[in-house]
C-alpha cells in the first residue's frame, strides 16, 4: 500500500468533481464541489464594496481552499488505511 497523497490524486479528484460557482449578493463568489465519492465540500469569498469584486479572483480562492481540504481528507484516509493494516 502507497503511504502518501500525490497531486495527481489531487486532480483527478478535482477533474472528476462537480463545481458549481455564483454570485450572490453581487460581491460573494460562493464554490460548492461535489467529490466522485458524493460528498460536498464549499467555499465562499467576497469583496468589501462590490466594485471591487471579480468572480475570478473569488473562484480561485475558493478553488484554493477546496484543494487544501481535499488533501486534508485524502491524508486523514490514508493514515486510517495504514493504521488499520498495522492493527
Amino acid at each position: 500500500m502507497k503511504n502518501k497523497v500525490t497531486q495527481k490524486q489531487i486532480d483527478n479528484i478535482i477533474k472528476h468533481s462537480r463545481i458549481d460557482v455564483k454570485t450572490v449578493f453581487n460581491k460573494v463568489t460562493l464554490v460548492t464541489c461535489k467529490l466522485p465519492n458524493g460528498f460536498v465540500l464549499v467555499e465562499s469569498s467576497g469583496a468589501v464594496d462590490k466594485s471591487n469584486y471579480d468572480v475570478e479572483i473569488g473562484k480561485e480562492t475558493c478553488m484554493t481552499r477546496i484543494t487544501n481540504k481535499i488533501w486534508e481528507l485524502e491524508g486523514y484516509s490514508l493514515a486510517n488505511q495504514l493504521i488499520k493494516k498495522v492493527n
